[in-house]
């Protein structure tokens, strides 16, 4: 399965692991690398220090491309590009910012250079700043998410139309429907989110994963809207007292106050599924056990020729 993605990235399949906070790490990112895709080293929640660990780490369990996902709103990230050139890291994944003053030195030291959009203004935005390709993310999606709330079915197909740049769908994937689905719609890769972060390999707390296994449709809640701070969770006593606090008309200080630092790693590293941020996408309600990375990747590969021949009939219209 070759095309534009795949060369750029140099990878097998066009799969490529979201940046997930105290998430994205070896032996997770590395699973998905040694399965075809391209795994993700997510730098939130690191350190400067851990950051490189995390990489060298990453070059002794794959030989494979892997990529660093960059969050521009995060404390000292000229020194987190620093250390992604230093190392050498195959691909870079910037979000949440502006990429402009970046993208010279990651180019000119041969890094390949991505970036998650919300829209398609941002996309061509990035597009004439000199990235190499876009993830265009969708709300369905999970943790922090943009403010226009465009689902993947209506973004992909006009940030397709807007550029010129491979892009890559996210937001609601999680099986070989989904991959088909994005590739119909002019993606030319697609970027997982919770299948991944409920898969075997995860290093997240297996409460969190179980939470996703039990999942159904309606499991995930949207906060923060009050205080432009969107965050799609797991519906548990947090999100509930954080929506009954915006429905009364708390300040940003206050819902700040209240939300305090470290919830999401309450819930996906501690375990604690009533006061942590659970941060997990839509997609959760078809998440119904724990599978390796390779068979989520090899599942989503495979079944892709049997959709299509189904798909024949439409031929006969």
């Amino acid at each position: 399965m070759q095309n534009r993605v795949t060369k750029l990235l140099g990878i097998k399949y066009p799969i490529i692991q979201g940046g997930m906070v105290y998430i994205g790490k070896p032996p997770l990112s590395t699973a998905v690398s040694e399965a075809g895709g391209l795994g993700t080293i997510a730098a939130g929640g690191l350190t400067l220090e851990q950051f490189a660990q995390e990489i060298d780490r990453a070059k002794e369990l794959t030989k494979n491309p892997f990529g660093a996902n960059i969050p521009l709103v995060i404390e000292n990230v000229p020194e987190y590009i620093r250390i992604a050139i230093e190392k050498q890291v195959p691909v870079v994944i910037l979000s949440a910012g502006k990429p402009d003053k970046y993208i010279p030195a990651l180019k000119g030291n041969g890094i390949k250079v991505m970036q998650v959009v919300p829209n398609v203004s941002m996309a061509r935005k990035v597009e004439m700043a000199g990235v190499d390709a876009v993830i265009a993310e969708g709300f369905e999606g999970g943790g922090h998410m943009g403010h226009d709330e465009l689902t993947t079915m209506v973004l992909i197909p006009q940030v397709v139309d807007a550029v010129k740049i491979p892009v890559i769908a996210a937001g609601g994937i999680a099986d070989t429907r989904g991959f088909v689905a994005a590739m119909a719609l002019g993606a030319e890769g697609v970027q997982l989110g919770t299948a991944f972060a409920a898969s075997l390999e995860s290093p997240a707390h297996e409460n969190f994963k179980n939470a996703i296994y039990q999942a159904d449709d309606k499991a995930t809640v949207v906060t923060g809207r009050s205080m432009g701070m969107l965050v799609r969770d797991i519906k548990n006593d947090f999100t509930a007292q954080v929506l009954e606090l915006e429905r009364k008309g708390a300040s940003r200080e206050e819902l700040l106050e209240f939300i305090g630092t470290g919830r999401a790693p309450r819930a996906l590293l501690d375990g604690d599924m009533t006061g942590g941020s659970a941060m997990s996408g839509q997609i959760a309600g078809m998440i119904a056990g724990p599978k390796s990375v390779k068979e989520i990747i090899d599942g989503m590969v495979g079944g892709a020729e049997g959709i299509l021949d189904k798909l024949q009939m439409l031929r006969k219209i």
